[in-house]
């Protein structure tokens, strides 16, 4: 099972749901735990998950993009790769070309459309992953995550690359999580992209509910994935996540309350399940939902 755990907004508590998650389950019992597990980082911004996981890492790739450059001796600045480029990342001004790096998405329409083959691609590094190993209590979890370089403004192909590398090692009976990135844009949709589910954690505020709207668009009506909420810091703000929750027919999985006790655990990079040992009965349970609604045949 591939489950992503997203939030439309950051600071919601998604990566505590995430390591915590993983935690829990790494210790149910024999017959109840996936026989593999899979731990991918996706916020290629600001990776934090290793902070609790404490995994040793052993590999490192460097991700390129491949971007355009022209060969001037074949060029005849027709402007057909200018007029090609929907992410206006080549420009073509009388008998000069110019390429804007920050822009280009690495798609190779332009050398793909250049009638001269005057555009050939060059890789140029955007960032890395790094994967190895790390422990939940007597389970040896595989962990991977990808960090975009400073000054790089795309971290899609990073997640792609991230997922293309370490997914396809994972049985097919065993658990990936994949730990998004906040928002709801094109880093967020790759991370969800190819999952079985998708955990939204939110916060009960009016901009809890306002990303949490843009979340459920993107994960149940753009992609179809089946969808479950948790809710955390539950007891502040208002019934708006309840409500919509309720009318959007999405079920409400678990509800972590504003506990003092939780902000100083995280603070000290304490799992919740370490913490508060009676957390890991909530997690186990909260696995136990999802699998009832992926498969509830299996449940």
């Amino acid at each position: 099972m591939r489950i992503a755990i997203a939030s439309g907004k950051g600071g919601t508590g998604k990566t505590t749901v995430a390591v915590n998650l993983l935690t829990a389950v790494a210790q149910l019992p024999p017959d109840e735990r996936p026989p593999e597990f899979l731990f991918l980082d996706c916020d290629v911004e600001e990776p934090n998950a290793h902070l609790f996981l404490a995994p040793r890492l052993t590999q490192r790739e460097a991700v390129p993009l491949l971007l355009p450059e022209v060969d001037f001796d074949k060029c005849t600045y027709c402007g057909k790769c200018a007029e090609v480029c929907v992410y206006h990342a080549i420009a073509v001004i009388g008998r000069q070309v110019m390429v804007f790096p920050q822009l280009c998405h690495g798609c190779g329409s332009c050398t793909y459309n250049c009638p001269e083959q005057a555009i050939h691609e060059v890789p140029r590094p955007i960032g890395y992953l790094e994967w190895g190993t790390a422990q939940a209590g007597e389970t040896l979890v595989n962990f991977g995550q990808g960090e975009i370089n400073v000054g790089e403004a795309l971290a899609t192909p990073i997640i792609r690359q991230l997922k293309k590398r370490l997914l396809p090692t994972l049985a097919d009976d065993g658990l990936a999580l994949l730990d998004a990135p906040p928002g709801n844009s094109c880093p967020v949709v790759e991370t969800m992209r190819g999952m079985d589910f998708v955990l939204l954690v939110t916060e009960p505020t009016p901009f809890g509910l306002h990303d949490l709207r843009e979340a459920v668009s993107v994960a149940r009506d753009e992609l179809g994935l089946p969808i479950g909420v948790v809710i955390n810091r539950d007891g502040v703000g208002d019934a708006g996540v309840e409500q919509f929750c309720a009318a959007a027919d999405i079920p409400i999985l678990m509800r972590i309350p504003l506990d003092r006790r939780i902000a100083e655990a995280y603070a000290e990079g304490v799992l919740l399940v370490h913490a508060q040992p009676s957390y890991r009965q909530a997690f186990a349970d909260l696995y136990r939902q999802i699998v009832a609604q992926v498969a509830p045949e299996e449940a």
